[in-house]
């Protein structure tokens, strides 16, 4: 039996322009989840439990993309049990080559995220698992420490009341610029983030010069990266850069996820073998070979992955 991503695969290579669907749902929003007791539970009679999942789009469209990510690169998953935990990336793997959709969200649920992130009630014989909210809250915050990242400032001020400070953040928010420069948007307020600089003071009376040092991965450069983008407005997502430079390293567009505000729903676009690919696990037809790189207007984040060293 071939796996999902060899089945991906296999219908790029063999498309045909009349149809560029994958064959088959793949990942589908929601999901149900049957529990069979054992034969103490009721005498005579199974006992079937029901775990029904909801908006499960919060989290979908990062489970395909770290499933491609995992796939395309054949170093990733050990460098990626260091954080998330082998049992978890063997485990995840498994169940996405063997088409386990549901299972495969339950483990990402238990296993990652905390049980504040979701609401869940027992209605009759279901226990209901709702993901209505932010991807970034229900899939990025919950990556551990993969995208930690540190920059130290020193104010040139010896009278300044915080003289040395540190600035650490787990996750990779890109926020756009305030005035808007001509150029590459996204670079610049990626390298605003990550690059050195010199800017005024803003503590209280201080008036000194302060150096931000460059900002750097506490525990090295990750496999892959979460650029938040979801305070962008769609007028200035025109140029999306296909690699960034990072802390020193070269990271590669990989793909991407989509937020419909009017629908309040997630999709998400990703690359495989240089083909682009969009995902909706809300539709019938969820998987579709794209003719062209996919506009970004509707950009909820952009994933890039390290490139390789030559």
């Amino acid at each position: 039996m071939k796996t999902l991503f060899e089945e991906i695969k296999a219908s790029i290579k063999n498309n045909y322009n009349q149809d560029r669907s994958f064959w088959r749902p793949v990942l589908p929003w929601g999901g149900v989840f049957t529990i069979k007791a054992g034969r103490k539970a009721v005498s005579c009679t199974p006992l079937y439990v029901e775990i029904r999942l909801k908006n499960t789009c919060t989290i979908d469209g990062f489970l395909m993309l770290l499933y491609v990510i995992l796939h395309e690169n054949e170093n990733f998953p050990r460098e990626l049990s260091l954080h998330l935990g082998r049992e978890f990336v063997d485990c995840f793997l498994y169940l996405m080559d063997t088409y386990s959709f549901t299972t495969v969200k339950l483990l990402w649920i238990w296993d990652k995220m905390e049980k504040q992130q979701y609401k869940s009630e027992v209605h009759k014989a279901s226990l209901i698992i709702d993901l209505f909210g932010n991807e970034h809250d229900n899939f990025t915050k919950n990556l551990e420490n993969l995208m930690s990242t540190i920059q130290e400032s020193y104010c040139s001020n010896w009278r300044c009341p915080i003289r040395v400070q540190e600035d650490q953040q787990r996750t990779i928010n890109i926020n756009p610029p305030q005035e808007i420069p001509h150029g590459n948007l996204i670079r610049l307020a990626v390298d605003e983030l990550f690059c050195s600089r010199i800017e005024l003071c803003e503590e209280q009376g201080c008036g000194g010069l302060r150096e931000f040092s460059q900002r750097v991965f506490c525990h090295g450069a990750p496999p892959f990266v979460v650029l938040n983008m979801q305070h962008w407005k769609s007028e200035d997502l025109a140029y999306v850069p296909y690699y960034l430079d990072l802390s020193d390293h070269k990271y590669l567009l990989e793909g991407a996820t989509l937020f419909n505000k009017e629908e309040h729903h997630y999709s998400a676009a990703f690359q495989i073998d240089g083909h682009w690919m969009h995902y909706d696990g809300l539709r019938n037809v969820n998987l579709i070979l794209l003719n062209k790189p996919p506009e970004f207007l509707l950009l909820s984040s952009l994933v890039y992955i390290r490139a390789a060293e030559k």
